[in-house]
């Protein structure tokens, strides 16, 4: 298979998880807040509030939303991994120098975000079974991980597509 297809069809799996997810997300914002509020709630006592809010439906569409997040993170960290080496060899074929040497940091960024979600949501899947005051901190702080190296993924393969959009280009240095 070729990375382009795998691309499209990795593209097509996040927008089919993402609507999945979306009847547990309206059953939460219906009940309070989304889930991103509870990923970023920082302490045992926000994310009570946020649980009391939501009442057992907001919870249970929670812990379904977390479940399949778990296939939304696999597709979306293979799709940023392959979307950004994309972009990496197309720099290094092109001479753009920088933008290579970004893309050491930058084409591992989507997967190593994708591994911080997954330790997020075990961490609010415990949560919501009561583990303990430990377990929305440590959640917080993966999700603050996770959305940093998102957005350090997503700025590369714009500025890319940016760049290819522009027709920058430079004889690659022999």
């Amino acid at each position: 298979m070729t990375r382009g297809r795998a691309l499209v069809l990795l593209a097509v799996a996040v927008l089919v998880l993402l609507a999945a997810m979306k009847p547990a997300e309206d059953r939460m914002t219906d009940n309070g807040s989304g889930i991103v509020a509870f990923e970023l709630a920082g302490s045992a006592d926000r994310s009570q509030e946020i649980q009391d809010e939501w009442g057992e439906d907001g919870s249970d569409a929670a812990r379904q939303q977390l479940w399949i997040d778990y296939g939304f993170m696999l597709a979306y960290g293979a799709f940023l991994v392959l979307a950004a080496a994309a972009i990496r060899d197309l720099a290094r074929a092109r001479g753009w120098r920088r933008l290579v040497a970004v893309g050491a940091l930058a084409v591992p960024a989507g997967g190593i975000a994708a591994g911080c979600d997954a330790v997020e949501n075990a961490c609010l899947l415990l949560t919501l079974g009561g583990a303990g005051a430990w377990a929305p901190v440590t959640a917080t702080a993966f999700a603050v991980a996770k959305f940093a190296l998102l957005l350090v993924s997503l700025a590369y393969i714009l500025a890319g597509l940016a760049m290819r959009l522009r027709g920058r280009t430079r004889p690659a240095a022999t």
